[in-house]
């Protein structure tokens, strides 16, 4: 069993960062969850009562990223996991795609996952130990009409995490890659019905994946059972895209 540990989960409120945060707080972690909103923030910390609290980010807001860096240093409380969940997309077709369309999934996308990690990896070098676990997105490896900035991002999350595993390993701290397929989630949920048919007839499973079987991948990561994983990029897709 591993030793219960205080880990950081951006975009907690819903979807896979809620999934994820729920069952590290179930295995006994301590466990401090982000949203973009005070409501959000909230809510988290509703959910996980005694096993962790919420705190306001939005990524795409560098004072918000300081005030949330400087939240968590004042729970007095020392990060050993960072899940970078939290992402967001602004489809467009290459030709139509505005400046503010590619900068901003960019930054939060990719560039956060530098901006969140890097204050709490000194943290991780004194202990030897630690975990980083990306999420990235089976896209980032099939590509996507539409999607040009966020795949571009996801991509840029792969190259990240295969550098800096390399960069930490000897102080024991790992970096994982988690790329969810077709999840089940509120986000998904509006799709039209033909669209969903037509993703499924791609899935040798023949179904969505649920939140909790990416959260239970991340689980394992971040285990110590998991010690000798590090730069990789694991996927959960139902085989609609094998690596």
């Amino acid at each position: 069993m591993s030793e219960p540990r205080v880990a950081l989960v951006t975009g907690a409120s819903r979807g896979i960062g809620a999934a994820i945060a729920d069952t590290l707080a179930a295995r006994n972690h301590f466990v401090i969850g982000t949203a973009t909103s005070e409501a959000g923030a909230t809510s988290v910390a509703s959910r996980l009562q005694d096993s962790g609290t919420g705190i306001v980010l939005d990524l795409s807001n560098l004072d918000s990223i300081a005030l949330a860096i400087e939240a968590i240093n004042e729970l007095e409380k020392e990060i050993a996991i960072v899940v970078n969940n939290a992402g967001a997309t602004q489809d467009n077709l290459f030709m139509r795609m505005s400046e503010d369309n590619w900068t901003d999934v960019i930054e939060v996308n990719l560039s956060s996952a530098y901006r969140i990690s890097k204050p709490f990896i000194r943290q991780m070098m004194r202990h030897r130990w630690g975990r980083i676990v990306n999420v990235g997105s089976v896209v980032a490896r099939t590509g996507n009409p539409g999607q040009v900035n966020y795949v571009a991002a996801k991509a840029g999350i792969e190259g990240f995490t295969r550098a800096l595993a390399v960069e930490l390993g000897s102080r024991s701290i790992t970096v994982n890659c988690v790329a969810p397929g077709y999840i089940e989630t509120d986000m998904t949920a509006g799709l039209d019905e033909s669209v969903i048919e037509k993703i499924l007839a791609q899935i040798p499973l023949g179904r969505q994946g649920r939140s909790e079987e990416v959260a239970a991948l991340v689980a394992f990561l971040v285990s110590d059972e998991a010690e000798y994983i590090t730069g990789q990029t694991l996927h959960v897709n139902g085989g609609m895209f094998l690596a």
